[in-house]
């Protein structure tokens, strides 16, 4: 009886409470947005408060469909929570409460991850709250690549041209491009500039855009630069990024053209090459460039034209030519070329002139120039003369010869221009030298020369002393003639050289004298050695053969030559020195053989002539030597027919006598003696083999 009185009281008791507001309080906080960028972790925070604590509480998150529609993703009760299955984000999100804070952590997210999600907080009253935020998610797009037109652009069109194009790709939220012309943004302007854009969304849910810049250009945008700027957003801030710079090629009329002499610099000169350029102001494809010049035209390549080996003909006025085939329109320029010249030089009297000896010589040289010219006369590579006029008011035979006349260009390297002149001096020849001329010769035969001046070329005869008139021949020389005879001397016979023509003649005298060619040799100090010589004298028939004993501590050589010597030494390891001198003819021939022992070889050379001054005293003493030997042998020979020498009468046999090497043989010839003939000691005729 007692329940049924209770229960009515229960249900009063939750009125009373109901009224009163006596029920749970839950609030809760959320931020508006949450920005994060593609492949992070996104995490959503709900902060809330609640009277009942967390013992009874339920959270739960959803997100919000296009339709508008919730889609749970994650709920926690008291006893329970997991994410909801077969959801945009089941395997990638988490829960984690912290006191009243719980944090949605949505890992990986993703461009489709841009959505409203929604916390929800209730209690074991029918209370609950719930708050919004909004993820965005950023994506930084490509670096934008950027491409102009490849052909040019001409100022005459009259609409918009493409000027390039610019793309981004893979961005998010969408980026914006802007285009520039030399730093400053272009925007749409009704027939003079016009930017187009497109969007494409790619199945990432990207944005990738592309935007082209279509302009009417003008001539100062040939040098103009463009580029895009891409502008995109990332959290918390906005970035942008500039693409490469272009240019474009622009096509211009020119409105002036020019002309010049590119080669050579300074003036120009007959045989150089000219090089002559044109160019004008605008670049349009279709058009010609021509040079004319007196009727003629040619062609340009590489806005230059050359023309080789010029004349001066080729100077006088070019023009260049600029015609624009699509318009039709020409403009021209011209410029005047001068080609100065030097013609030849051409002298007065030509060739040659020829002139009495004492007269006066004039001549004169020129040669027509465009340029002021300077003139000088030069002979035998000497200065002689300045000016157009060479005047010699008395002429003589020293001035006859080849003149040469020169005529440059001062101002201008290069221009130089020459001619001769021959000047004959007419005149009685002159000979080269003096009137008596010493001839010294070693030969037999002699060759004379004799040169002579003097116009007309003389006559050369050569004549001797003794009447005889000498063959030879004679050659034309520059400025006369020259001869070369040949003559065998003979004693006391004199050459004579005789020039003449027209004008006279002249005598010169050759005295020639034979020189003997004599040497002195002279070697001393030889080394002091004892040694016994046996000296022989044999005389028979005209020969003289003597031997006599001596002895002898020193040996000192002393070689005298008449006409030729020939001294030779050797050695050896003995001491016994032996001499052979032979008289034949006029030759003297000493042979010396010296032997010593551990004393160093000495070997004369020839010795250098001896003076002129000393040569006929030398002579003399050689002839007087070769005079005493001859009586001396003459004297002996008598005395040993007499039986005065030796102890014997009439001949002597000396046949059973060794002959040595110690013995001293002296031979003397006869000019007529063809054959040497080998004497004994008993002064009889032996064979070569029994030497």
């Amino acid at each position: 009886m007692a329940l049924p009185d209770t229960a009515p009281l229960l249900v009063g008791l939750l009125l009373l409470f109901h009224a009163f507001g006596a029920w749970a309080i839950v609030e809760v906080n959320m931020e508006d947005k949450v920005e994060v960028m593609a492949g992070e972790t996104a995490q959503i925070t709900c902060m809330f408060t609640t009277d009942e604590g967390l013992g009874g509480t339920t959270i739960q998150w959803f997100y919000v469909l296009p339709n508008k529609e919730r889609q749970r993703i994650y709920n926690k009760e008291p006893m329970h929570e997991a994410a909801e299955q077969n959801t945009l984000f089941t395997h990638r999100i988490s829960l984690n409460v912290n006191g009243t804070a719980a944090v949605l952590a949505i890992r990986d997210v993703g461009v489709r991850d841009n959505l409203e999600f929604i916390c929800v907080i209730k209690t074991l009253t029918p209370e609950e709250a719930e708050g919004r935020t909004q993820l965005q998610v950023f994506k930084s797009p490509t670096f934008p690549t950027i491409e102009a037109v490849e052909t040019g652009i001409s100022v005459n069109e009259e609409a918009p041209s493409k000027i390039g194009s610019c793309r981004v790709k893979n961005g998010y939220p969408k980026p914006h491009i802007t285009w520039y012309r030399n730093n400053m943004p272009l925007r749409n302007t009704p027939r003079e500039v016009v930017v187009t854009s497109s969007t494409t969304i790619e199945s990432s849910g990207l944005f990738s855009v592309q935007s082209e810049l279509t302009m009417k250009v003008k001539k100062e945008d040939k040098d103009a630069v463009f580029y895009c700027e891409v502008i995109y957003f990332v959290p918390g801030a906005t970035k942008m990024t500039e693409s490469q710079h272009i240019n474009i090629t622009v096509y211009y009329l020119p409105t002036e053209v020019t002309i010049w002499v590119e080669s050579p610099k300074g003036k120009i000169k007959e045989g150089d090459t000219l090089e002559l350029r044109c160019d004008n102001n605008g670049n349009y494809p279709s058009s010609i460039t021509t040079i004319k010049h007196q009727n003629s035209e040619y062609s340009v390549e590489n806005k230059t034209m050359v023309r080789t080996n010029v004349k001066r003909l080729d100077g006088g006025v070019y023009e260049c030519t600029f015609e624009e085939t699509d318009n039709f329109e020409v403009i021209s320029r011209s410029t005047k070329v001068s080609v100065n010249y030097l013609e030849s030089a051409v002298i007065m009297p030509k060739d040659s002139i020829a002139v009495m000896e004492g007269e006066e010589l004039k001549a004169s040289c020129n040669a027509l120039s465009s340029l002021q010219t300077s003139t000088t006369w030069f002979k035998n590579e000497k200065l002689v003369s300045k000016g157009n006029t060479l005047s010699v008011k008395s002429a003589t035979l020293e001035t006859a010869g080849m003149y040469k006349c020169v005529v440059t260009v001062p101002e201008m390297e290069g221009m130089k221009t020459s001619s001769t002149l021959q000047v004959n001096v007419k005149g009685s020849p002159q000979i080269l030298g003096p009137d008596v001329q010493e001839v010294e010769t070693y030969e037999t035969t002699v060759n004379l020369t004799c040169s002579a001046t003097g116009f007309p070329a003389p006559t050369i005869m050569w004549t001797t002393s003794d009447g005889k008139n000498l063959n030879a021949l004679q050659t034309e020389t520059e400025d006369g003639a020259q001869s070369v005879v040949t003559f065998k001397i003979t004693p006391n016979v004199k050459v004579f050289c005789n020039a003449s023509n027209d004008f006279g003649s002249k005598v010169v005298e050759f005295n020639i004298k034979t020189i003997l060619n004599t040497t002195l040799t002279t070697i001393t100090s030889m080394p002091t050695i004892s040694t016994t010589t046996r000296s022989t004298t044999t005389i028979s028939s005209d020969t003289v053969v003597h031997t006599t004993p001596t002895t002898t501590t020193t040996t000192s050589t002393n070689t005298i030559t008449y006409d030729t010597v020939l001294y030779n030494t050797s050695t050896a390891n003995t001491t016994i020195p032996s001499t052979n001198i032979t008289f034949i003819n006029d030759t003297v021939t000493q042979n010396t053989s010296t032997n010593y022992v551990n004393d160093p070889v000495q070997t004369p050379t020839k010795s250098p002539n001896i003076k002129k001054e000393s040569k006929g005293f030398v002579i003399a003493i050689i002839i007087i030597a070769i005079f005493l030997l001859a009586i001396l042998g003459s004297v002996l020979y008598f005395l040993y027919k007499k039986g005065r020498i030796c102890g014997r009468s009439g001949k002597q046999d000396f046949s059973k006598r060794k002959s040595s090497k110690d013995n001293i043989v002296v031979e003397m010839k006869s000019d007529n003696t063809e054959e040497a003939i080998l004497l004994g000691v008993n002064g009889e005729k032996q064979q070569p083999n029994d030497q």
